[in-house]
């Protein structure tokens, strides 16, 4: 494990941001807060993410002492529309059927909060998606049932593994946590060996 100078804290229920955390090395805790996720309607759509993964740190203010607050928010942009988690099994559909075909992009805001300062970016990857069946479609939502993510689709899923033929940008960032810039950001606090 890399071991840090202060705990580690990850403010996210997501199993993928969990799983990529401790598949980076990094021991951690996950404690979260229910967070009001609106936005400003006039907020350029790239500036989304890091404002919401701020504003759930921000909820950990007051009881910071000597932990590292890690959140992250992602969402899909297409057409200058974000397209959050899907309500239902026929908003997944139109989301999907949106994307099919065409180019969108994936952005996930980072916040890295401790008592001494704030860190907050982004980092955007561009996805590419050929064009999916009506069928795939369908079995993609009945199997996978994607109402916990962002555009209605997981990349390491099925739809991601048969409907992406190429992306520019990081895996990782479009599966919800851009490992390397978290790595970066939480350099500062490894423990000398």
């Amino acid at each position: 494990m890399l071991q840090l100078t202060k705990p580690l804290i990850l403010a996210s229920n997501s199993p993928r941001r969990q799983q990529l955390l401790r598949e980076a090395g990094f021991e951690f805790t996950v404690k979260v807060k229910d967070t009001n996720e609106d936005f400003p309607n006039t907020m350029p759509a790239i500036e989304v993410p890091a404002f919401l993964a701020l504003k759930k740190a921000e909820a950990f203010k007051e009881e910071l002492d000597n932990q590292i607050i890690l959140t992250a928010d992602t969402i899909v942009v297409v057409d200058n529309d974000i397209l959050n988690k899907p309500k239902d099994a026929i908003e997944a559909s139109l989301m999907l059927k949106k994307l099919s075909g065409r180019q969108h992009q994936v952005i996930t805001g980072v916040c890295v909060m401790t008592k001494e300062g704030t860190q907050n970016f982004v980092d955007i990857a561009n996805v590419f998606f050929r064009e999916l069946t009506n069928q795939e479609i369908e079995y993609y939502i009945k199997t996978c049932k994607p109402f916990d993510k962002a555009g209605a689709y997981g990349v390491q899923d099925f739809i991601g593994m048969v409907g992406i033929p190429r992306m520019e940008g990081s895996y990782f960032t479009v599966m919800g946590l851009p490992v390397h810039r978290v790595y970066d950001a939480l350099q500062p606090f490894f423990k000398i060996q």
